[in-house]
């Protein structure tokens, strides 16, 4: 009985000392997440509704059901695990996991997108082909499989399928069955939209998109959308993005971009379009890398808006977009740029200006303004719209994602954002902007990059950013005051510098050169001494905004 007795007394002793680690363990988990929540500053996104009529409401509304169904489809192609992980979470009455279900919410799955996918909940980590691939799939096998049956190649490399297993073998999915009851939905509620809409052009494109989800060709929709003209309800919904697909940068993430348009602010900013072949001419390449078959189309809209979803919505929010992804799309039509005028609003309130006060010199930071900054999102936009697309490779018909793989976001977004500048500069000389514009573009952009660096520079709006930044640095085009910990642009070296970089990220993706694409990111998309030391001073301030939709309350 004594024996027992303390037999007893041990586990008892060791269930308190347990129960005390859990209850220290919780306690560290619910202010770990509670950290983390904390990046994202609560922002209402409003948009008036009296400027559409009833049967303009009636397609807003059938539009916005169908984008509640895009973020189902996205949080599947995520994770393979991400609706049995939601569902623990949302059952569960413990704080930590109601805390960790609002994080996962605007993660869309257990990844933190802000520290390079390391998971905040579990401890599995995020299979670099997200949920496209199978998990336990490698690139050699992808790659080995294509080799030994070419047959294959188009639909495994295809935007629109997703790859899974068949006993030993690998097969093709086209997402029309891979999602098939989901986009059978969302067809049928365009298909209603579309009844309602009295603008035959946006009646048009949502028919044709409603076919599209159900026959996996997005062309003739895609096609349809760079038609939309007069419309006052701006909607673009499908796969579209690759970066969520880590492993090659293949498949499109499914998304919607739901706005209205402001027709003032885009009466401004048409006059950019016409200068789309000039702009062309002027990239620092070679003629023969340049692209003149880029159709010349370029319809800008200025929006507001009403609601996003899927890849669109997951942790940082975007400012504006350009799409399609289509080169065959962009050869015959070019591409459209979308201004979300009042995510720019608040993102530059709420998080650019606050960090130019840290980070910047003062005189530097009497240049910081919102017009240069909403600028450069627009000349971001238009610069995708630029340099290669369809390629030649050892003699083969190829386009720059296809041979850059994994690499392309990254590039692709450095080179945006680096034409951006160098397109704004060339707006100074046609007399677009006055002379004393050029500083203000300058210090504005230098602020973003610690904005975007802290998405993560495992992120391609990140990475690219980090990539400026050092080369700019390395190169004596911004310089590190160490003793103030501030940083500031050199005014004089900035232009050629970065115009060094743009004739080096141009010329990698006309020649398809993976090896060199990789090795500038790892030289460049790192971060360096003098940025740890800057975004040290950013640990109190939001990383971004976190939507709170008008439209979900209605």
């Amino acid at each position: 009985m004594k024996t027992t007795g303390k037999i007893f007394s041990v586990i008892f002793a060791f269930s308190l000392i347990f129960a005390g680690c859990q209850k220290k363990s919780n306690t560290e988990r619910v202010k770990m997440l509670q950290e983390k929540l904390k990046k994202f500053v609560p922002t209402e996104i409003t948009y008036n509704k009296k400027l559409l009529d009833k049967r303009q409401q009636v397609v807003l509304k059938k539009l916005y059901q169908a984008s509640k169904l895009i973020d189902e489809i996205y949080l599947e192609q995520v994770y393979s695990k991400n609706f049995e992980i939601r569902r623990q979470l949302e059952e569960s009455s413990l704080p930590e996991d109601k805390l960790a279900l609002k994080y996962f919410n605007i993660m869309f799955g257990p990844f933190d997108r802000l520290e390079g996918d390391k998971p905040f909940w579990g401890e599995e980590k995020k299979p670099l082909g997200a949920n496209f691939y199978p998990a336990d799939m490698t690139k050699n096998e992808f790659e080995n499989w294509i080799k030994n049956h070419p047959g294959d190649e188009k639909a495994f490399t295809s935007s629109f399928t997703v790859i899974r297993r068949k006993g030993k073998n690998l097969v093709a999915i086209p997402y029309s069955e891979a999602y098939k009851n989901k986009l059978e939905k969302i067809s049928r509620l365009l298909s209603e939209a579309a009844n309602y809409a009295d603008n035959p052009s946006l009646r048009k494109y949502l028919r044709s998109r409603a076919k599209a989800f159900l026959t996996n060709d997005y062309y003739q929709s895609d096609m349809d959308w760079m038609d939309l003209k007069d419309n006052d309800i701006e909607v673009v919904i499908g796969p579209y993005e690759v970066y969520e697909d880590g492993l090659f940068n293949y498949k499109a993430s499914f998304e919607s971009f739901l706005t209205i348009v402001n027709p003032d602010e885009t009466a401004k900013l048409k006059r950019f379009a016409k200068y789309l072949k000039e702009m062309e001419a002027n990239l620092p390449i070679p003629d023969k890398y340049k692209n003149f078959n880029r159709g010349s189309q370029s319809p800008i809209k200025v929006v507001d808006e009403v609601y996003c979803a899927g890849d669109a919505k997951a942790g940082v929010q975007t400012l504006a977009f350009n799409l399609p992804n289509d080169e065959r799309v962009r050869k015959a039509k070019g591409s459209k740029k979308v201004m979300l005028k009042n995510i720019h609003e608040a993102k530059f309130k709420k998080l650019l200006f606050p960090i130019a006060e840290r980070v910047l010199t003062d005189e530097d930071l009497n240049y910081v303004t919102f017009k240069a900054f909403f600028n450069h999102s627009l000349m971001h936009e238009i610069s995708h719209g630029l340099g290669p697309g369809i390629i030649y490779k050892n003699g083969k018909k190829t386009t720059v994602n296809k041979e850059l793989r994994e690499t392309y976001s990254t590039l692709e977004e450095c080179k945006a954002d680096v034409l951006g500048m160098l397109n704004n500069v060339f707006m100074i000389k046609k007399k677009e902007f006055p002379p004393s514009y050029e500083k203000e573009i300058w210090a504005t952009f230098l602020a973003g990059i610690f904005r975007s660096v802290r998405f993560g520079i495992n992120e391609a709006h990140g990475g690219g950013n980090a990539i400026i930044y050092n080369f700019m640095l390395n190169n004596g085009g911004y310089v590190y005051r160490k003793k103030i910990n501030r940083v500031e642009v050199d005014f004089q070296r900035a232009y050629p510098v970065l115009k060094e970089l743009a004739s080096r990220i141009l010329t990698i993706q006309a020649t398809g050169d993976y090896k060199a694409a990789k090795n500038l990111i790892a030289e460049y998309a790192i971060m360096s001494e003098s940025m740890k030391n800057l975004t040290a001073k950013l640990k109190d301030l939001p990383v971004d905004i976190l939507p709170v939709f008008q439209i979900d309350k209605e």
